[in-house]
């Protein structure tokens, strides 16, 4: 598969509307697909689909394989015969506001009505289970076991359990003392695995009927918190008790001057080059089960990264390392060559970067946000584009355009409306739509909040902040015909 002059739109699952607090694989998912068609886009660009962590934030998963139990239908479970109407609406508190995900209302309902559907399907399902399992049998039991450890140690991370028997994997005899021991959750998340690939198996045969495909983020790092960590500590940077020597960031810069401290786990690229990169091999695989095109999340980190000391309170004490660079991005290209890749190279392009994007030949990513510098030129500017690139009006790491308007310098803002001929007949949000549809770039993409002009209050998430993150919905009605009709006017004028 190869991009073709096209548009999408990015929408996270969790932002899509329904009645159980959290946007799920059910009817709004579809009706979603129905409107992207509508509105003659190619495209759903999604964020990583992984069970969240504290923070809730996409980026930071138990697993880098599996599926968030949140996105699991209840709805398409009631149909099942695996939960009732009744159950769902009982004693099950599921946020106040449907503007906004309400985590910690969602957290104890959603897993009291999931082991409801567990106890009734894993006897009923066995055979697809079983079969689920062996299919998936390099990443879930690990899974399982490391979610059901983390349930009897309260939830606290891995590196905190009070056994370091099991803590550190001491035997095969330690691991199944456990999965013994915690029988029932080990059985609880690996079936909730597989409802959620099942739902979306069903949702992305739907999406792809509509002549839409997929785009998904790969975050170029796990968590530390994780089963991919706790089961194959060798490939990251750790010390003999599975502490982290040095954890990622980004430095300081013109945004943040402590720079960003992620605190996730570095890779050991030495060892993981040892089998030919088998660690990353198995990763895109599992993710193309997912999504048809996959966006590498912070691409220049495999050039170079910055190395922060485990233990500091801020990234400014870090310093570069150099990255696996061609040698793992030429691996992957020669293992899935009809898989399309996509750059996020954002950031400060440095030679280097620039030299890796070129060599790779995949397309990088430009942001209208950021074109518009009054004090100097920005490469991110549509005249400057080549046919190999990817249009953003902004990420889910940027404001609203309706909002980017009030938040930017005042000059900015000006140098824009000149450069694009914005005018409020046309309205702004439309007019900077205008500018990425038209130009060069082969894909373009557009938050839905900026299509609908919405502005304070509808951004997904606000880099450097630990709260208020990953909870924007859309609400029901939003994306109707009459907005399909003039996104589908505005796609076919510009050849997309």
């Amino acid at each position: 598969m190869s991009i073709q002059r096209s548009s999408g739109i990015l929408m996270p699952i969790f932002s899509l509307p329904s009645p159980y607090g959290i946007g799920t694989f059910g009817k709004a998912a579809y009706d979603f697909a129905d409107f992207l068609h509508a509105a003659g886009q190619k495209y759903w660009q999604l964020l990583p689909l992984g069970p969240t962590s504290y923070g809730d934030s996409p980026y930071q998963s138990f697993s880098t394989y599996a599926g968030n139990p949140y996105f699991i239908d209840l709805d398409l479970l009631i149909e099942d015969g695996l939960l009732t109407k009744e159950e769902v609406e009982t004693n099950c508190h599921w946020g106040s506001n449907p503007r906004y995900v309400d985590y910690g209302a969602i957290y104890n309902s959603r897993f009291t009505v999931l082991k409801k559907a567990k106890a009734r399907g894993w006897q009923r399902d066995r055979a697809a289970v079983d079969a689920f399992v062996e299919e998936n049998r390099r990443w879930l039991p690990d899974y399982a076991l490391f979610m059901a450890c983390k349930y009897h140690f309260s939830m606290k991370a891995w590196t905190e359990w009070e056994d370091d028997e099991i803590r550190l994997r001491k035997s095969e005899a330690v691991l199944e003392k456990y999965r013994t021991m915690l029988r029932e959750d080990v059985e609880l998340f690996t079936y909730l695995q597989f409802l959620f690939f099942k739902q979306w198996e069903q949702l992305k045969s739907y999406i792809h009927s509509r002549g839409i495909h997929i785009i998904g983020d790969l975050p170029i790092y796990v968590a530390l918190d994780s089963a991919d960590v706790w089961a194959e500590p060798e490939s990251f940077q750790l010390d003999e008790n599975n502490v982290p020597t040095e954890v990622a960031g980004v430095p300081p810069d013109y945004f943040t001057e402590d720079g960003q401290l992620w605190g996730n786990p570095l890779y050991r690229w030495d060892r993981m080059e040892q089998d030919g990169f088998g660690w990353w091999i198995r990763r895109i695989d599992g993710a193309r089960k997912l999504f048809d095109v996959i966006r590498i999340d912070h691409f220049r980190g495999l050039e170079s990264y910055w190395a922060v000391p485990y233990g500091e309170t801020t990234a400014k004490n870090g310093h570069w390392v150099k990255g696996p660079g061609m040698r793992l991005v030429g691996t992957l290209q020669g293992w899935f060559g009809d898989l399309e890749l996509i750059a996020e190279d954002l950031g400060y392009p440095t030679p280097e970067v620039q030299q890796l994007l070129r060599d790779s030949g995949l397309p990088g990513m430009k942001v209208l946000e950021f074109a518009f510098d009054s004090r100097e030129p920005s490469d991110y500017l549509p005249h400057v584009y080549t046919e190999n690139c990817i249009c953003y009006t902004g990420t889910h790491d940027n404001p609203p355009v309706a909002l980017w308007r009030e938040e930017a310098d005042k000059d900015d803002v000006a140098y824009a409306r000149r450069y694009l001929g914005l005018n409020e007949a046309e309205g702004f949000h439309w007019g900077v739509i205008r500018g990425g549809m038209g130009s060069v770039a082969r894909l373009f993409v557009a938050q839905v909040q900026d299509y609908l002009g919405l502005g304070e209050g509808h951004r997904v998430n606000t880099p450097g902040t630990a709260s208020g993150n990953w909870q924007w919905r859309l609400l029901p009605g939003e994306a109707d015909a009459a907005l399909a009709e003039k996104i589908a006017a505005t796609t076919k004028m510009y050849g997309r």
